[in-house]
């Protein structure tokens, strides 16, 4: 009996341990063909192989000579400007749909959650008119208006279910104390809520940073441009002059910011995942 309980554990452990493996694999293929072929030669790059036959940094050092760092930079001022807002204002508006009770707090939340279902596309049209009239056409500010709309209604949201988790005493105790609800979100919330705010702020960032279509739309020169639509403009004449090289070195170093975030702070990920897991 013992032995066989321990044949079904061992069987139980390989099983597991092939299907993360399995799962593991599929996920980073994409990654590892990208990094393969970024440092594959141009003439061997149509030859299917899983290890290249020599190697070269030609498709960095093209990438990297021109305006794309320019559109790193670009991407990476949007996305941190678009993550900050984002997290302070659905941190107080999640505390006022969590805590002040007023008249239609639910019709707010919902109105919130049916703006976050809006697909890009539909919205296009009028948020072209907005930033045009405001004069923001070709410039980070529309990128970053664009982007705040995009990405605020599902921070609140959030956010708002994360506030609801707190405890009252301690924002009774606080306004003992003369706190008042500025002085409690700093003292109070922000502590308590750092995983979650890290969390939110990190997949706003991802993002902010991924986004294709509005940067496609409301930038115009290399000067404001971002990483996505930089790589999309790496482009030939036809399928079979496309700098494939060029392309998946550009993909390798954009995806190094991001992997290297998720790396630093994947303990408050973790942790904000799993509370807003647990609440509600």
């Amino acid at each position: 009996m013992k032995v066989s309980g321990r044949l079904r554990r061992a069987a139980r452990g390989a099983l597991f341990g092939a299907l993360l493996a399995a799962i593991l694999a599929f996920a980073l293929f994409p990654l590892y063909y990208a990094l393969v072929t970024s440092v594959t030669p141009s003439g061997e790059l149509f030859r299917a192989a899983l290890v290249p036959p020599g190697w070269t940094l030609e498709h960095y050092r093209g990438v990297l000579a021109g305006p794309f760092l320019r559109a790193i930079l670009n991407s990476a001022l949007v996305a941190a400007a678009v993550a900050a807002l984002s997290v302070a204002l659905a941190l107080g508006a999640g505390y006022a749909l969590a805590r002040i009770p007023f008249r239609g707090r639910h019709g707010v939340l919902l109105a919130i959650l049916s703006v976050s279902m809006f697909p890009q596309i539909a919205v296009l049209a009028g948020m072209f008119e907005l930033v045009r009239g405001l004069g923001l056409f070709d410039s980070l500010g529309a990128l970053v208006l664009s982007y705040l709309i995009l990405a605020l209604p599902f921070a609140a949201w959030v956010l708002t279910t994360f506030a609801r988790g707190v405890p009252r005493e301690l924002e009774e105790a606080a306004a003992l104390d003369g706190a008042g609800p500025l002085r409690t979100i700093a003292r109070v919330f922000v502590p308590l809520l750092r995983p979650g705010l890290v969390a939110i702020g990190l997949l706003v960032f991802v993002t902010a940073w991924n986004e294709f279509l509005f940067a496609l739309t409301f930038t115009l020169s290399d000067a404001q441009r971002t990483v996505p639509v930089a790589i999309a403009l790496l482009s030939g004449a036809s399928a079979y002059e496309l700098p494939w090289g060029a392309i998946m070195a550009a993909a390798v170093v954009v995806t190094l910011p991001i992997v290297a975030l998720a790396l630093a702070f994947q303990r408050h990920i973790v942790s904000g995942l799993l509370a807003g897991a647990t609440k509600g």
